[in-house]
């Protein structure tokens, strides 16, 4: 746990003005991206506190699985049902803004709009799938 790591006080609900999703494992929360790119944009993020996406290692597949499956849940939970049509990913360092690993869940990604289709596209330098 990093008290000045927004993600992890989100995570142990010490930020009110987060709401957090229901979420099928408690290893892992999920709430709203507070400027989304795209009618639907959430974050999954762990608990515990991880590094970015750079420091995952091959002992991290099972949590990076269960996070995609989280973000597909709520996409579902929300009514959008099309999973071709999402995008999901991380943010490359040194373009991610919090040093906490979270996924980024996108949908429709038919609607990501003119800025949110290079700040989300698919395996640039900044973002990866």
């Amino acid at each position: 746990y990093n008290g000045k790591c927004v993600f992890c006080r989100i995570a142990r609900r010490e930020e009110p003005g987060t709401a957090l999703l229901p979420c099928q494992y408690e290893d892992l929360v999920c709430f709203r991206d507070i400027k989304p790119g795209a009618p639907h944009h959430y974050l999954v993020v762990p608990v515990e506190h991880m590094g970015n996406c750079k420091t995952l290692k091959a002992e991290h597949i099972p949590v990076v699985k269960r996070m995609m499956e989280v973000g597909k849940a709520v996409l579902q939970r929300n009514n959008f049902s099309d999973l071709n049509d999402i995008r999901m990913g991380f943010h490359w360092p040194p373009f991610c803004s919090i040093s906490h690993l979270h996924l980024h869940v996108l949908a429709p990604a038919s609607q990501l709009g003119f800025l949110s289709r290079l700040v989300y596209r698919i395996n640039s330098y900044w973002f990866i799938t």
